[in-house]
């Protein structure tokens, strides 16, 4: 008798190990939290590296825009099916540390330097930089939507594009030209059913264009503002006043905002009256950038 207590226990205690285990090995929400900050670091390094080797930073950003959607497969699949095998996540985080090890390793113009210089032949010097401004993290730009986006319609990963409305400067510098195109991504939504009243879309924006350039960055939408809320303000601007003082009025006086939504934390825009959200083309977005962005003003 007492030698199968003994043997039901050492089955128990070794079930436990293994569950204990396979729970240490278990994906969890903030490891795919880990992978995304880890492809923003990325894009920060593949940024740096254009300044050098514009055409292998192309060829890297290629890279790392799949790897950005892969990370948003495993965000998703994680929280529908509620496990992810850890083979899965070790392979892009593997893929998303090479990648920042070759865009932080020194190009083969700079890397040869050195057998030339030894060969007594001038080196030829490193293109220099164009000077930079950084955009501060809590900064807010102000974006028109260049197509419609709607709870009902859209789906996780969809990407869409917004315009900057105002030009964005630094300490008298340009940061950012009117007319910019930053990249936002649709992070989750649900659409309004029979037994959910409250549609919900959450949007986040993912990358900055300044003059063709390509910068990563962390957006969170503010507020919304209906496009038609510009309206009516043209005979201003035609007579004197300021293009930023009329639609600065307008954005910060919450002037022409959308009807029926509420916008939460994280950028999750909510419906108020059982309805889908809908943000039709041309609405206005404040978007609040949640990291400093480095911007190269150098042509």
């Amino acid at each position: 008798m007492r030698r199968t207590q003994q043997m039901v226990l050492t089955v128990l205690v070794a079930g436990c190990v293994a569950s204990s285990a396979e729970a240490q090995q278990a994906v969890t929400p903030a490891d795919i939290q880990r992978l995304q900050d880890n492809v923003y670091q990325a894009g920060t390094d593949v940024s740096q590296l254009r300044s050098r080797d514009a055409a292998r930073a192309t060829e890297l950003q290629t890279e790392l825009d799949d790897l950005r959607d892969e990370v948003t497969y495993l965000r998703v699949k994680l929280r529908k099916e509620g496990s992810l095998a850890r083979s899965e996540y070790a392979d892009v985080r593997d893929r998303i540390e090479a990648l920042r090890t070759r865009a932080r390793s020194q190009t083969p113009a700079v890397a040869s330097a050195a057998p030339a210089a030894a060969a007594g032949q001038p080196a030829a010097a490193p293109p220099a930089a164009g000077a930079a401004v950084e955009i501060p993290s809590g900064a807010e730009l102000d974006v028109r939507l260049s197509g419609r986006l709607n709870s009902g319609t859209a789906n996780v990963e969809d990407r869409f594009e917004a315009t900057t409305l105002l030009d964005f400067t630094i300490g008298g510098r340009m940061a950012v030209p009117a007319g910019s195109v930053m990249r936002g991504v649709v992070t989750d939504v649900e659409p309004a059913t029979r037994t959910n009243r409250t549609a919900r879309l959450t949007l986040s924006f993912d990358q900055l264009t300044v003059n063709g350039r390509a910068y990563p960055i962390r957006g969170t939408v503010t507020l919304a503002i209906e496009g038609e809320g510009l309206k009516g303000e043209a005979g201003r601007i035609g007579t004197g006043a300021g293009v930023g003082a009329v639609i600065g009025g307008i954005l910060g006086g919450f002037r022409g905002a959308l009807a029926g939504i509420l916008i939460g934390a994280g950028g999750t825009i909510a419906a108020t009256e059982g309805k889908e959200v809908e943000l039709p083309q041309g609405s206005v977005l404040r978007v609040r950038i949640d990291s400093p962005v480095q911007i190269n003003t150098g042509r």
